[in-house]
């Protein structure tokens, strides 16, 4: 794809994004945020029951046409590949500045890599709740061990989790 074409795509999806909005029955719904200019993404995931397996993939937020675009098209690409967990995590954000266009995404490879570092952490979500459960664990003390973990990351770049938006929300506006 050349480039005047693969920027008429990246702002086809963020115009029209597919797959957009919250998923019911998400097994997890993970918020992302980019401190650096305001983009916010959840990413909601339902997964193969029974299975370490992609079902569906949503995405949901606001901020520049990269980060907005990027989680349409990921959004898109999980629900058609249907990948297992170990392929999600294994996708890399070298990969994802790839799919988009290196030349237009290099330039704001946080924007670029948002919704895929999101979605890695609802893929770990599912991962840790599953194991959580079983280990005989409630939901409140899941979600204050999950609490806590956010609260170790804080000042690292990208927020993924609890805090991202807030955090997101409080940086400067960004440049569409």
């Amino acid at each position: 794809m050349d480039r005047e074409t693969r920027i008429a795509w990246l702002v086809d999806h963020n115009q029209r994004p597919r797959h957009r909005g919250k998923l019911p029955g998400a097994d997890a719904s993970v918020p992302g945020g980019n401190p650096g200019c305001g983009d916010v993404i959840t990413m909601f995931l339902k997964a193969q029951e029974g299975e370490d397996r992609v079902a569906a993939v949503r995405c949901d937020g606001v901020g520049c046409t990269l980060s907005q675009a990027a989680a349409a098209i990921l959004a898109e690409r999980m629900n058609r590949l249907k990948p297992t967990f170990a392929d999600v995590l294994a996708f890399s954000y070298e990969e994802m500045l790839d799919l988009l266009g290196r030349d237009i995404a290099s330039s704001r490879p946080q924007c670029a890599t948002l919704a895929l570092g999101t979605l890695k952490g609802a893929v770990k979500t599912v991962e840790m709740n599953r194991k959580l459960r079983a280990a005989g664990h409630t939901e409140e003390e899941i979600a204050e061990l999950r609490r806590a973990i956010a609260a170790q990351a804080e000042g690292t770049g990208l927020v993924i989790g609890e805090g991202a938006e807030q955090a997101a929300r409080s940086a400067p506006a960004s440049i569409s």
